[in-house]
Protein backbone atom coordinates (compact mmCIF):
# COMPACT_ATOMS: atom_id res chain seq x y z
CA UNK A 1 0.00 0.00 0.00
CA UNK A 2 1.39 3.38 -1.01
CA UNK A 3 0.95 5.99 1.73
CA UNK A 4 1.20 9.60 0.60
CA UNK A 5 1.65 12.62 2.81
CA UNK A 6 -1.97 13.57 2.20
CA UNK A 7 -3.45 10.22 3.12
CA UNK A 8 -1.16 10.04 6.15
CA UNK A 9 -2.49 13.35 7.42
CA UNK A 10 -6.07 12.15 7.03
CA UNK A 11 -5.29 8.90 8.81
CA UNK A 12 -3.53 10.66 11.67
CA UNK A 13 -6.42 13.05 12.16
CA UNK A 14 -8.79 10.11 12.39
CA UNK A 15 -6.64 8.60 15.14
CA UNK A 16 -7.46 11.41 17.52
CA UNK A 17 -11.01 12.08 16.39
CA UNK A 18 -12.70 14.84 18.35
CA UNK A 19 -10.88 14.26 21.64
CA UNK A 20 -11.23 17.26 23.91
CA UNK A 21 -8.69 18.37 26.47
CA UNK A 22 -9.73 20.21 29.60
CA UNK A 23 -6.19 21.20 30.48
CA UNK A 24 -3.83 23.65 28.80
CA UNK A 25 -4.20 23.06 25.06
CA UNK A 26 -0.71 24.19 24.14
CA UNK A 27 2.45 22.16 23.66
CA UNK A 28 6.03 23.28 23.15
CA UNK A 29 8.31 20.89 21.30
CA UNK A 30 11.60 21.01 19.43
CA UNK A 31 12.21 19.97 15.86
CA UNK A 32 15.40 19.79 13.82
CA UNK A 33 14.86 22.40 11.12
CA UNK A 34 15.09 22.14 7.34
CA UNK A 35 13.55 19.22 5.49
CA UNK A 36 13.10 17.32 8.75
CA UNK A 37 10.97 20.03 10.28
CA UNK A 38 8.92 20.32 7.08
CA UNK A 39 8.16 16.59 7.29
CA UNK A 40 7.54 16.82 11.04
CA UNK A 41 4.90 19.46 10.42
CA UNK A 42 3.26 17.56 7.56
CA UNK A 43 3.32 14.15 9.24
CA UNK A 44 2.49 15.03 12.85
CA UNK A 45 2.28 18.66 13.96
CA UNK A 46 -0.35 19.96 11.55
CA UNK A 47 -2.67 16.94 11.73
CA UNK A 48 -2.34 16.93 15.52
CA UNK A 49 -3.37 20.57 15.72
CA UNK A 50 -6.27 20.00 13.34
CA UNK A 51 -7.50 16.95 15.23
CA UNK A 52 -7.22 18.37 18.74
CA UNK A 53 -7.50 22.12 18.34
CA UNK A 54 -4.23 22.36 20.25
CA UNK A 55 -1.47 24.82 19.51
CA UNK A 56 2.00 23.33 19.02
CA UNK A 57 4.85 25.78 19.48
CA UNK A 58 7.97 24.58 17.67
CA UNK A 59 11.48 25.54 18.76
CA UNK A 60 14.05 24.68 16.10
CA UNK A 61 16.86 23.01 18.02
CA UNK A 62 19.04 20.00 17.26
CA UNK A 63 19.53 17.37 19.91
CA UNK A 64 22.59 18.75 21.70
CA UNK A 65 21.23 22.30 21.84
CA UNK A 66 17.79 21.14 22.93
CA UNK A 67 19.31 19.04 25.70
CA UNK A 68 21.44 21.96 26.87
CA UNK A 69 18.29 24.07 27.07
CA UNK A 70 16.46 21.35 28.98
CA UNK A 71 19.27 21.11 31.51
CA UNK A 72 19.47 24.86 31.94
CA UNK A 73 15.70 25.07 32.46
CA UNK A 74 15.36 22.03 34.70
CA UNK A 75 13.42 23.94 37.36
CA UNK A 76 11.02 25.48 34.80
CA UNK A 77 11.35 23.67 31.47
CA UNK A 78 9.80 25.17 28.35
CA UNK A 79 9.49 21.89 26.45
CA UNK A 80 6.62 19.45 26.91
CA UNK A 81 7.92 16.93 24.36
CA UNK A 82 11.58 16.90 23.41
CA UNK A 83 13.14 15.04 20.50
CA UNK A 84 16.65 13.61 20.36
CA UNK A 85 18.67 11.76 17.76
CA UNK A 86 21.94 11.42 19.65
CA UNK A 87 20.94 9.35 22.66
CA UNK A 88 20.47 12.32 25.01
CA UNK A 89 17.35 10.64 26.41
CA UNK A 90 19.60 8.19 28.26
CA UNK A 91 21.30 10.98 30.21
CA UNK A 92 18.12 13.04 30.53
CA UNK A 93 16.24 10.12 32.05
CA UNK A 94 19.07 9.39 34.48
CA UNK A 95 19.08 13.03 35.59
CA UNK A 96 15.32 13.07 36.16
CA UNK A 97 14.68 15.58 33.38
CA UNK A 98 12.39 13.17 31.54
CA UNK A 99 9.31 11.42 32.89
CA UNK A 100 8.67 7.68 32.72
CA UNK A 101 5.94 6.64 30.30
CA UNK A 102 3.40 3.93 30.99
CA UNK A 103 3.10 1.97 27.74
CA UNK A 104 -0.61 1.59 28.42
CA UNK A 105 -0.99 5.36 27.97
CA UNK A 106 0.08 5.06 24.31
CA UNK A 107 -2.41 3.31 22.06
CA UNK A 108 0.29 2.55 19.47
CA UNK A 109 2.96 1.28 21.87
CA UNK A 110 1.92 -2.35 21.41
CA UNK A 111 2.79 -2.11 17.70
CA UNK A 112 6.32 -0.85 18.25
CA UNK A 113 9.26 -3.20 17.86
CA UNK A 114 10.62 -4.07 21.29
CA UNK A 115 13.83 -2.09 20.87
CA UNK A 116 11.84 1.09 20.28
CA UNK A 117 10.08 0.96 23.66
CA UNK A 118 12.53 -0.92 25.85
CA UNK A 119 13.11 1.83 28.42
CA UNK A 120 9.80 3.71 28.57
CA UNK A 121 9.48 3.03 32.28
CA UNK A 122 12.94 4.49 32.88
CA UNK A 123 12.08 7.79 31.24
CA UNK A 124 13.53 7.13 27.79
CA UNK A 125 10.88 7.96 25.22
CA UNK A 126 10.00 5.72 22.30
CA UNK A 127 11.99 5.71 19.08
CA UNK A 128 9.63 6.83 16.34
CA UNK A 129 12.13 6.79 13.47
CA UNK A 130 15.54 5.31 12.79
CA UNK A 131 18.37 6.70 10.70
CA UNK A 132 19.91 3.46 9.46
CA UNK A 133 23.61 3.58 8.59
CA UNK A 134 24.74 1.39 5.73
CA UNK A 135 26.34 1.56 2.32
CA UNK A 136 25.33 4.34 -0.05
CA UNK A 137 26.54 3.49 -3.55
CA UNK A 138 26.41 4.56 -7.18
CA UNK A 139 23.99 1.96 -8.53
CA UNK A 140 24.91 2.62 -12.14
CA UNK A 141 28.63 2.08 -11.64
CA UNK A 142 28.11 -0.72 -9.09
CA UNK A 143 25.50 -2.99 -10.63
CA UNK A 144 25.63 -5.63 -7.88
CA UNK A 145 24.74 -4.07 -4.55
CA UNK A 146 27.34 -4.36 -1.78
CA UNK A 147 26.36 -6.78 0.96
CA UNK A 148 29.05 -6.43 3.61
CA UNK A 149 30.89 -3.72 5.48
CA UNK A 150 34.04 -5.44 4.27
CA UNK A 151 33.09 -4.30 0.77
CA UNK A 152 34.58 -0.98 1.84
CA UNK A 153 37.94 -2.72 1.52
CA UNK A 154 37.28 -3.87 -2.05
CA UNK A 155 40.18 -2.51 -4.15
CA UNK A 156 37.78 -1.90 -7.04
CA UNK A 157 36.21 0.89 -4.99
CA UNK A 158 39.41 2.24 -3.44
CA UNK A 159 39.63 5.54 -5.30
CA UNK A 160 35.87 6.05 -5.24
CA UNK A 161 35.41 5.52 -1.51
CA UNK A 162 34.19 8.47 0.57
CA UNK A 163 34.53 8.33 4.35
CA UNK A 164 33.01 10.90 6.69
CA UNK A 165 34.87 12.51 9.56
CA UNK A 166 33.81 11.19 12.97
CA UNK A 167 32.98 14.69 14.15
CA UNK A 168 29.85 13.98 12.08
CA UNK A 169 27.37 11.75 13.93
CA UNK A 170 26.77 9.44 10.98
CA UNK A 171 30.50 9.36 10.32
CA UNK A 172 31.07 8.23 13.91
CA UNK A 173 28.57 5.37 13.63
CA UNK A 174 30.01 4.28 10.29
CA UNK A 175 33.50 4.23 11.75
CA UNK A 176 32.45 2.28 14.83
CA UNK A 177 30.83 -0.34 12.62
CA UNK A 178 33.95 -0.66 10.47
CA UNK A 179 35.99 -0.91 13.67
CA UNK A 180 33.74 -3.71 14.94
CA UNK A 181 33.94 -5.64 11.68
CA UNK A 182 37.73 -5.38 11.87
CA UNK A 183 37.80 -6.80 15.39
CA UNK A 184 37.49 -3.71 17.57
CA UNK A 185 34.85 -2.58 20.05
CA UNK A 186 34.00 0.47 22.13
CA UNK A 187 37.01 -0.19 24.35
CA UNK A 188 39.41 -0.48 21.40
CA UNK A 189 39.11 1.59 18.22
CA UNK A 190 42.62 0.87 16.96
CA UNK A 191 41.51 -1.76 14.39
CA UNK A 192 39.23 0.83 12.85
CA UNK A 193 41.92 3.51 12.81
CA UNK A 194 44.39 1.12 11.18
CA UNK A 195 41.82 0.23 8.54
CA UNK A 196 41.02 3.85 7.80
CA UNK A 197 44.72 4.57 7.27
CA UNK A 198 44.91 1.66 4.83
CA UNK A 199 41.87 2.93 2.94
CA UNK A 200 43.29 6.43 2.69
CA UNK A 201 46.59 5.09 1.40
CA UNK A 202 44.63 3.19 -1.28
CA UNK A 203 42.88 6.35 -2.47
CA UNK A 204 39.86 6.94 -0.23
CA UNK A 205 38.79 10.45 0.72
CA UNK A 206 37.55 11.89 4.02
CA UNK A 207 34.89 14.63 4.00
CA UNK A 208 33.31 16.45 6.93
CA UNK A 209 29.72 17.06 5.87
CA UNK A 210 26.91 15.48 3.87
CA UNK A 211 26.94 18.17 1.12
CA UNK A 212 30.55 17.21 0.46
CA UNK A 213 29.44 13.61 -0.08
CA UNK A 214 26.97 14.82 -2.69
CA UNK A 215 29.69 16.84 -4.36
CA UNK A 216 31.93 13.79 -4.58
CA UNK A 217 29.16 11.71 -6.15
CA UNK A 218 28.20 14.50 -8.54
CA UNK A 219 31.61 15.71 -9.66
CA UNK A 220 34.41 13.37 -8.67
CA UNK A 221 33.28 9.83 -9.45
CA UNK A 222 32.48 8.63 -5.94
CA UNK A 223 31.30 5.02 -5.87
CA UNK A 224 30.64 4.12 -2.26
CA UNK A 225 30.14 5.87 1.07
CA UNK A 226 29.17 4.45 4.46
CA UNK A 227 26.37 6.78 5.52
CA UNK A 228 22.67 7.05 6.36
CA UNK A 229 19.82 5.61 4.30
CA UNK A 230 18.13 8.98 3.93
CA UNK A 231 21.15 10.32 2.09
CA UNK A 232 20.83 7.84 -0.75
CA UNK A 233 17.39 9.36 -1.26
CA UNK A 234 18.87 12.87 -1.10
CA UNK A 235 21.33 11.97 -3.85
CA UNK A 236 18.58 10.49 -5.99
CA UNK A 237 16.44 13.60 -5.60
CA UNK A 238 19.45 15.56 -6.88
CA UNK A 239 19.47 13.41 -10.02
CA UNK A 240 22.36 11.17 -9.00
CA UNK A 241 22.22 7.36 -9.32
CA UNK A 242 22.26 5.91 -5.83
CA UNK A 243 21.17 2.94 -3.78
CA UNK A 244 21.31 1.90 -0.15
CA UNK A 245 22.39 -1.49 1.19
CA UNK A 246 22.54 -2.89 4.71
CA UNK A 247 25.75 -4.71 5.57
CA UNK A 248 25.28 -8.33 6.58
CA UNK A 249 27.24 -7.77 9.80
CA UNK A 250 24.68 -5.29 11.08
CA UNK A 251 23.23 -1.83 10.62
CA UNK A 252 24.21 0.95 13.04
CA UNK A 253 21.14 2.92 14.04
CA UNK A 254 20.59 6.47 15.19
CA UNK A 255 17.37 6.46 17.21
CA UNK A 256 15.08 9.47 16.89
CA UNK A 257 13.08 9.58 20.10
CA UNK A 258 10.11 11.50 21.48
CA UNK A 259 10.44 12.15 25.19
CA UNK A 260 8.06 13.34 27.88
CA UNK A 261 9.58 16.20 29.86
CA UNK A 262 9.21 15.91 33.63
CA UNK A 263 7.42 18.53 35.67
CA UNK A 264 5.08 19.85 32.99
CA UNK A 265 1.34 20.33 33.62
CA UNK A 266 -0.08 18.98 30.34
CA UNK A 267 1.15 15.40 30.34
CA UNK A 268 -2.03 13.99 28.80
CA UNK A 269 -1.77 16.21 25.74
CA UNK A 270 1.96 15.53 25.42
CA UNK A 271 1.34 11.77 25.47
CA UNK A 272 -1.27 12.15 22.74
CA UNK A 273 1.35 13.91 20.64
CA UNK A 274 3.93 11.18 21.25
CA UNK A 275 1.29 8.56 20.47
CA UNK A 276 0.71 10.14 17.07
CA UNK A 277 4.44 10.14 16.34
CA UNK A 278 4.69 6.39 16.93
CA UNK A 279 1.63 5.60 14.82
CA UNK A 280 1.99 3.59 11.63
CA UNK A 281 0.56 6.44 9.60
CA UNK A 282 3.02 9.04 10.87
CA UNK A 283 5.95 6.70 10.37
CA UNK A 284 4.90 5.88 6.81
CA UNK A 285 4.77 9.62 6.19
CA UNK A 286 8.29 10.14 7.61
CA UNK A 287 9.63 7.23 5.59
CA UNK A 288 8.17 8.58 2.37
CA UNK A 289 9.35 12.13 2.99
CA UNK A 290 12.81 11.44 4.42
CA UNK A 291 13.55 7.71 4.14
CA UNK A 292 13.77 7.16 7.88
CA UNK A 293 13.12 3.61 9.00
CA UNK A 294 9.86 2.97 10.86
CA UNK A 295 9.69 1.42 14.32
CA UNK A 296 5.98 0.57 14.19
CA UNK A 297 5.59 -3.00 12.96
CA UNK A 298 2.31 -2.17 11.22
CA UNK A 299 3.79 0.53 9.00
CA UNK A 300 3.17 -0.20 5.34
CA UNK A 301 5.51 1.26 2.74
CA UNK A 302 5.49 1.38 -1.04
CA UNK A 303 8.19 -0.88 -2.54
CA UNK A 304 10.35 2.03 -3.69
CA UNK A 305 10.32 3.48 -0.17
CA UNK A 306 10.90 0.14 1.54
CA UNK A 307 13.98 -0.43 -0.64
CA UNK A 308 15.65 2.62 0.91
CA UNK A 309 15.16 1.81 4.59
CA UNK A 310 15.48 -0.90 7.22
CA UNK A 311 11.98 -2.27 6.93
CA UNK A 312 10.01 -5.08 8.52
CA UNK A 313 11.08 -7.76 10.96
CA UNK A 314 14.03 -8.84 8.82
CA UNK A 315 15.18 -5.28 8.12
CA UNK A 316 15.26 -4.20 11.76
CA UNK A 317 16.68 -7.47 13.06
CA UNK A 318 20.21 -6.34 12.21
CA UNK A 319 20.00 -2.88 13.81
CA UNK A 320 22.87 -2.10 16.17
CA UNK A 321 22.87 0.74 18.66
CA UNK A 322 26.31 1.67 19.89
CA UNK A 323 25.88 3.00 23.43
CA UNK A 324 25.46 6.78 23.05
CA UNK A 325 26.70 7.42 26.59
CA UNK A 326 29.97 5.59 25.84
CA UNK A 327 30.35 7.52 22.58
CA UNK A 328 29.81 10.82 24.32
CA UNK A 329 32.27 10.00 27.10
CA UNK A 330 34.98 9.14 24.57
CA UNK A 331 34.13 11.48 21.71
CA UNK A 332 36.90 14.05 22.26
CA UNK A 333 39.62 11.44 22.72
CA UNK A 334 38.43 9.45 19.70
CA UNK A 335 38.35 12.53 17.50
CA UNK A 336 41.93 13.33 18.50
CA UNK A 337 43.03 9.78 17.64
CA UNK A 338 41.14 9.95 14.35
CA UNK A 339 42.74 13.24 13.41
CA UNK A 340 46.20 11.85 14.06
CA UNK A 341 45.42 8.76 12.00
CA UNK A 342 44.12 10.58 8.94
CA UNK A 343 46.94 13.15 9.05
CA UNK A 344 49.63 10.50 8.61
Amino acid sequence: MKVTLGTAVLGLSALLGSTAFAQDNTLTINSFGGAYEEAHRACVITPFQEATGATVNVVTAYSADAFAQLRAQKDAPQFDVIHFSGGQEIVGAAEGLLAPIDAASLTNAADLYDFAKAALGEGQGPAYSIAAIGLVYNNEAITTAPTSWKDLLNPDYAEGLVLTDISNGYGMLSFLMLNQVQGGDLTNIQPGLDTVKQLLEAGALVVATSPEIQQEFAQNGALLAPYASDYAFTLRKAGLPSGFAQGSEGTPASYITANLVAGRPNTELALKFIDMEISAEAQACFAEALRYSPTNSKTELAPEVAADVAYGEEGVAGLIRFDPSVIEANRSAWVEEWNRAIAQ
